[in-house]
């Protein structure tokens, strides 16, 4: 049996295949098909089987494979495969081709979360021996994480009624390979505004969307300002409340024409046990209140609210078997942490998985332009591939 590489050689291979990666344009709007039939290709190389999960249509999948014997107690490395746009943002390399500038390697998605993606790849053709392992790694890569984490579930749920129970879930986002036990929930909504258009001087037959949509988006801010208003002093999370924001605002064609059409989408971030439903109401009754009310004078006008996406909070569990695995892994003896950001670390863990979130890299540099991922962070990252290897094989 070969033995297990040195640490320098699993990060180089691991930063090779992140090049790989990176040069795929995985954006959220785009199929990742191209890159899950490269992962397909290198599993396969090594003998290793792996299962799709498509979206409805067929233009995305999730990707899961189970390297050593088929038994429970095995640790699933998830993570997803899209990134967000780079469209407007001031790059100053090309942000589908790895490039590195003094220790740092820039590209899309090198930070979140290819590189973590690259590490587990690397370290496959070692774990995939006959005899290494005596219990299983199994990879988990979703599609959509970023637009709402909308992979991930379908995927989970048949992890859960196809595989050996796994005795934890570690999910790679970036925390510079310190292990988190939580983080908030986000739950996004997308609200459009249909107006009646007519020349803007004439505002008595007509209606404005961006006008009515004001309405709502004041009451918006003043959600957002209760929320930091009541923060709680002894949350653990910064910000130490649920957030509200305004991501997009798009309306209106021309300054002297009523506005037709105002699109506007929000996401709301609640730490565990508080409920979005809850902070909305009052929202929701105006925006039901004020569809009634533009109905009535243009019955083909009016508000229309779609949730476009609700992933749950991740709630820390003291002492759980993730948390000790990873722990282990990684070295890490520091205090409980968590993160304000959302990943699929709450379905898993609402699909009866221990989990914690760990991997290369930091969040602020993730969505960035330039965006990039250390050498030292992924020579810690094949650090922890390699212990977690050693804990498999016993």
């Amino acid at each position: 049996m070969t033995p297990l590489p040195t640490i320098d050689a699993l990060a180089g291979d691991a930063i090779a295949r992140l090049a790989r990666l990176v040069a795929f344009d995985t954006t959220s709007r785009h199929s990742n098909l191209r890159l899950i039939e490269q992962v397909e290709a290198w599993l396969s190389e090594i003998g290793v089987p792996s299962t799709r999960v498509a979206n409805a249509d067929g233009t995305k999948a999730n990707l899961y494979a189970t390297i050593g014997p088929a038994v429970e107690g095995g640790v699933v490395l998830s993570g997803h495969t899209d990134v967000v746009p780079v469209d407007g943002q001031p790059w100053t390399s090309d942000p589908w081709t790895l490039t590195e500038r003094d220790g740092r390697l820039h590209g899309r998605g090198a930070c979140d979360m290819k590189g973590f993606l690259a590490l587990a790849l690397a370290a496959s053709p070692f774990l995939a021996q006959p005899g290494r392992l005596q219990r299983p790694l199994h990879l988990a890569f979703s599609y959509d994480e970023e637009v709402g984490c909308l992979g991930a579930p379908a995927m989970i749920e048949e992890i859960a009624r196809t595989l050996p129970r796994p005795a934890a879930v570690i999910v790679g986002e970036p925390t510079g390979m310190e292990v988190v036990n939580g983080h908030k929930g986000i739950t996004s909504y997308v609200v459009t505004v249909t107006g009646h258009e007519v020349h803007s001087s004439l505002t008595h037959l007509g209606l404005s969307a961006n006008m009515a949509a004001i309405e709502l988006l004041r009451t918006l801010a003043d959600i957002a300002a209760r929320l930091e208003a009541e923060a709680d002093p002894h949350s653990p999370f910064c910000p130490a409340h649920a957030t509200l924001t305004v991501g997009q605002v798009n309306g209106g064609t021309a300054v002297n024409i009523l506005a037709r059409e105002c699109v506007f989408v929000f996401d709301l971030r609640c730490p565990p046990g508080t409920e979005p439903d809850a902070i909305l109401a009052p929202f929701l009754a105006q925006a039901t209140a004020l569809d009634a009310r533009i109905k009535a004078r243009f019955p083909q006008c009016g508000v229309v609210v779609r949730r476009r996406s609700a992933t749950p909070a991740f709630a820390p569990v003291a002492g759980g078997e993730a948390e000790r695995i990873a722990r282990a892994a990684a070295g890490d003896n520091g205090p409980a942490r968590v993160v304000p950001y959302a990943a699929e670390a709450g379905q898993f863990q609402e699909g009866g998985f221990s989990v914690v979130i760990c991997g290369p890299g930091s969040i602020e540099q993730a969505h960035q332009p330039d965006e990039w991922v250390s050498r030292t962070q992924m020579a810690r990252g094949a650090a922890f591939t390699l212990r977690l290897a050693e804990m498999l094989a016993r």
